[in-house]
């Protein structure tokens, strides 16, 4: 396979980049779903119902429809809520990336190429709760082309570009059930600052949290 580019964005890429971060998110249904049968309460409430059907049909097939029926039901939640996440993102700041990234001061949104064909993206912008960071935002590398050293390169594209803009860090955000990313993250020199729960009542009730991650560009020169 050829070598890879990194380039801006530009607005003929508009399809490729949605393609991308579409199929990224929803990759992360199943360790959502995973996630989500692990929880002590989710476990406590299939026994509960279980047994209590169990106890008043005196049946063995009924419970186990049921718990069926209700863990498909909250499979149809986690996609529910995955659809409803990118498409929040299509009409926020990906509906018009030049605008969002490209005109405004110290943001930027790159592309990764490979053979003519968009396979990866990356942007960054001002971190709203940290004045002297830029922040990581969108990475998403297609799965046919990983394992290329691409995600790599395009976080190197985002501290270079926050270093040459003399901020100080490049803070992320990412959650309990991307763990690949938070390798690749730990691996680049990220460390772990905070974490909290997302916003939505169903990921507080099932304790999806999110992490802050935090890329100290100066020590990371002092250890270059």
């Amino acid at each position: 396979m050829a070598g890879f580019q990194i380039r801006k964005y530009q607005d003929d890429d508009a399809e490729a980049v949605k393609e991308i971060f579409a199929m990224g998110a929803s990759e992360h249904v199943p360790s959502s779903f995973t996630h989500f049968l692990k929880q002590p309460l989710t476990q406590m409430v299939l026994m509960c119902m279980f047994c209590a059907l169990m106890t008043s049909s005196k049946s063995f097939l009924l419970p186990v429809l049921a718990v069926t029926l209700l863990l498909a039901g909250a499979r149809q939640v986690v996609i529910h809520m995955s659809n409803r996440y990118i498409d929040i993102c299509f009409r926020t700041d990906l509906e018009n990336i030049s605008e969002t990234y490209l005109k405004q001061k110290d943001s930027c949104f790159w592309v990764a190429e490979c053979d003519g064909r968009v396979v990866g993206m990356v942007a960054c912008l001002p971190a709203e709760q940290a004045p002297e960071c830029l922040e990581l935002k969108r990475v998403s590398v297609r799965r046919s082309h990983r394992g290329m050293g691409i995600a790599k390169a395009l976080c190197r594209t985002v501290a270079d570009f926050t270093r040459d803009r003399g901020y100080a860090a490049v803070v992320l955000h990412t959650s309990v059930v991307q763990t690949d990313a938070q390798k690749l993250y730990e691996h680049m020199g990220y460390e772990k600052i905070r974490e909290f729960a997302a916003p939505e009542l169903v990921a507080k009730i099932t304790n999806f949290t999110l992490f802050e991650y935090r890329l100290d560009l100066h020590r990371e020169g002092k250890k270059d």
